[in-house]
């Protein structure tokens, strides 16, 4: 009998959402558990020793980093079916702009924890943070505005996923740091693929 994809981790963390959507899209069945790095890291750690999210279970073997997990469906999805384009310049396009969206989501992750887990958190590393994040909106907001129908292609593909996952992690995370009306091409792309039944 062949053994269930499993996803370990919670849909508030924009890796572990990206993952979950490119499973559905890929039309793969498979059970989700939302265990908590902090709450649940003793049932994470055997799958992870890291304690990091998500870890995709596949025939039994853990894969635990969402690049690694991506680029693992792509090549088992059947003909087309690729979240990744086939086109080498859509595809150089879509990693720029996953590089670009992850990193606006990690440097997000980042400056989550360091107001939220220290004492005394760093004004200067705050607003470090906060200007990489502000300066890497922007760049997507010219991509958003000039891309149609979707970041890189006639379909939703990881570029579209990666931004829209971290775009709402960080009007999730830190409400008002970047403002849906400096940025309207991102809003609303973002905003219509969080209307699809996928996301």
């Amino acid at each position: 009998m062949e053994r269930p994809i499993i996803l370990i981790g919670q849909y508030d963390s924009p890796f572990v959402r990206r993952v979950g959507i490119a499973l559905t899209l890929l039309g793969l069945a498979f059970e989700h558990r939302p265990w908590s790095t902090f709450g649940d890291a003793a049932l994470i750690r055997p799958f992870s020793p890291l304690t990091r999210v998500p870890v995709l279970v596949v025939d039994g073997v853990p894969l635990a980093d969402s690049h690694q997990i991506l680029a693992h469906l792509d090549e088992a999805a059947p003909g087309g079916r690729a979240l990744m384009p086939a086109d080498p310049a859509a595809r150089l396009a879509t990693r720029r702009l996953v590089g670009l969206a992850t990193g606006l989501a990690e440097t997000a992750v980042g400056l989550f924890y360091e107001v939220r887990l220290h004492d005394s958190p760093s004004p200067l590393l705050i607003e470090r943070r906060r200007g990489q994040l502000r300066a890497t909106a922007a760049v997507l907001e010219g991509d958003a505005a000039a891309a149609t129908p979707f970041l890189c292609g006639g379909s939703i593909g990881h570029a579209d996923i990666a931004m829209a996952t971290a775009f709402r992690f960080v009007a999730e995370a830190h409400p008002g740091l970047l403002p849906p009306g400096d940025m309207p091409a991102l809003a609303w792309r973002c905003a219509a693929l969080e209307a699809t039944a996928a996301f």
